[in-house]
């Protein structure tokens, strides 16, 4: 009876956020939504990029800055450093949902940024949560001495089958808010 229940108000919530677009004209007059294939899931990533004026490395500091996400990124309730090894850090996060009814949480393992061609790279990938996939990619890459680009792609699996279509759009609009709020962070400094 439990596993139905939360069945149904899983897909209420995807049905609920159903709504938002995923294409080059959503997001806002600066900041552009857009999806990628993965090959982790037949469900597209949600993704958006944003243009910084910031270096790049103010900004990878930032996005590394895990522990205080939720002081910056307004789509966190939560974001707490877990766990640490010597390469990769832990990071429990908590999202709400449904106007703070639900939430979907993860414990995130994300490796050290890596340098991939003029671009540095942020993976995490979920160890354990409430969903069946949570993945994150973040690119930043320096345009110009104080300019950067920085990328957000997200793949949320949900426990119950729900077609991607709504998955995608909501996740895009979650990395759309996150490139907004890290850019407004990195430019007040």
């Amino acid at each position: 009876m439990s596993f139905i229940r939360n069945s149904l108000i899983s897909l209420s919530v995807i049905l609920s956020f159903g709504f938002s677009a995923v294409d080059g004209n959503a997001g806002t007059a600066d900041s552009v939504r857009y999806s990628v294939l993965t090959p982790n899931s037949t469900i597209e990533a949600g993704a958006a990029r944003i243009r910084v004026h910031a270096t790049s490395n103010a900004v990878v500091s930032l996005v590394t800055d895990y522990g205080n996400w939720a002081k910056f990124i307004s789509r966190f309730d939560k974001a707490k450093v877990v766990g640490r090894s010597a390469d990769t850090v832990d990071v429990y996060l908590q999202v709400p949902i449904l106007k703070g009814a639900a939430k979907i949480w993860a414990v995130v393992r994300f490796s050290p940024p890596k340098g991939v061609g003029a671009e540095q790279v942020i993976e995490g990938h979920m160890i354990k949560g409430n969903v069946d996939r949570l993945d994150a990619k973040w690119r930043v890459i320096q345009v110009d001495p104080q300019t950067s680009e920085l990328h957000l792609e997200m793949l949320i699996v949900p426990k119950i089958p729900v077609p991607g279509s709504l998955v995608t759009g909501e996740v895009a609009y979650a990395a759309d808010k996150a490139v907004i709020d890290v850019r407004a962070a990195a430019e007040k400094r």
